[in-house]
């Protein structure tokens, strides 16, 4: 792979066109509801890439950039509720993103950006006694990914047009189910669904892939400048436009309802979406400045 190919790949991921010096500024706030309020403040700086959250039980789970005398990466971090920091996970001289948890061992699974430039999934065990390990040697470029069940994923595979490939750790190999789809990729099981985004004669629509007949079906079309989207319980999908966070149902898809209004605290756009609980972690892409 070129050296062009290896940028071009990596700011795909990414979903930007910076150089790899200026990743773009993003901040993490977190939205929590207390007792009929909501209480939001930021989790992480704003000098920075800090991005990709997953919310889990005891904290948040991010991308975040990080500075050496070699250039700019990115790291896994986690930031704990309980002590209010944030901890470096990896550590590596190669680039890691899309923290999720690993159904099937005591760890995250993550895109890596490998020292050739290919990106594929690995797995991070939590103790250090363990090694990271490749989970798939064969399937590159990897974007984003979601787990099922049944040791059974969906990950969207970068190219001309991005695919949506279903596949498992049992050995078979991948097969492309969609394409030309977008970033966020979901898991539903109270549903056993997957979720994703694909664009169509113009139109984005959000839709779902069956996880045991791999039917796909369309239920109602995003406006054109949302990107990202969460599910805030097993029926509602949420999304952000500028400031203000939507919801939809998806037995009623039609009727679109504001949840929140968060243009107070970000001032930019709101971009990616996490929702566990009671509480929302928001990313915040800063305002440029001239």
């Amino acid at each position: 792979m070129t050296l062009l190919k290896k940028i071009i790949a990596t700011w795909l991921l990414l979903g930007v066109t910076q150089t790899l010096s200026a990743m773009p500024a993003s901040q993490l706030w977190l939205a929590e509801e207390q007792e009929g309020t909501l209480s939001v403040r930021p989790i992480s700086t704003a000098d920075g890439y800090h991005n990709q959250p997953l919310v889990v039980d005891n904290g948040v789970y991010f991308t975040q950039q990080v500075s050496s005398v070699d250039g700019v990466q990115t790291d896994l971090f986690f930031y704990d509720f309980t002590t209010q920091v944030a901890r470096n996970l990896t550590n590596t001289p190669v680039s890691e993103y899309s923290p999720t948890l690993y159904p099937y061992g005591d760890g995250l699974s993550a895109v890596v950006v490998e020292a050739d430039g290919s990106q594929k999934l690995w797995y991070y065990p939590f103790s250090k006694e363990q090694s990271p390990q490749r989970l798939f040697a064969h399937i590159a470029p990897v974007g984003y990914h979601a787990w099922g069940e049944n040791e059974q994923l969906v990950m969207f595979i970068l190219g001309e047009p991005h695919t949506l490939q279903f596949t498992d750790l049992k050995g078979h190999l991948p097969k492309v189910v969609a394409s030309d789809i977008g970033r966020t990729l979901a898991y539903n099981a109270a549903r056993k669904i997957y979720s994703f985004t694909y664009t169509e004669q113009g139109l984005q629509w959000f839709a779902s892939l069956d996880a045991r007949t791999l039917d796909i079906t369309r239920h109602f079309a995003l406006p054109a400048q949302v990107q990202y989207y969460t599910w805030f319980d097993d029926n509602t999908v949420a999304y952000a436009i500028a400031g203000r966070i939507y919801t939809r149902h998806l037995d009623n898809p039609e009727q679109v309802n504001i949840w929140r209004n968060l243009s107070a605290y970000c001032p930019g756009t709101i971009s990616r979406l996490s929702k566990q609980g009671k509480r929302l972690v928001f990313v915040c892409d800063q305002v440029k400045t001239k």
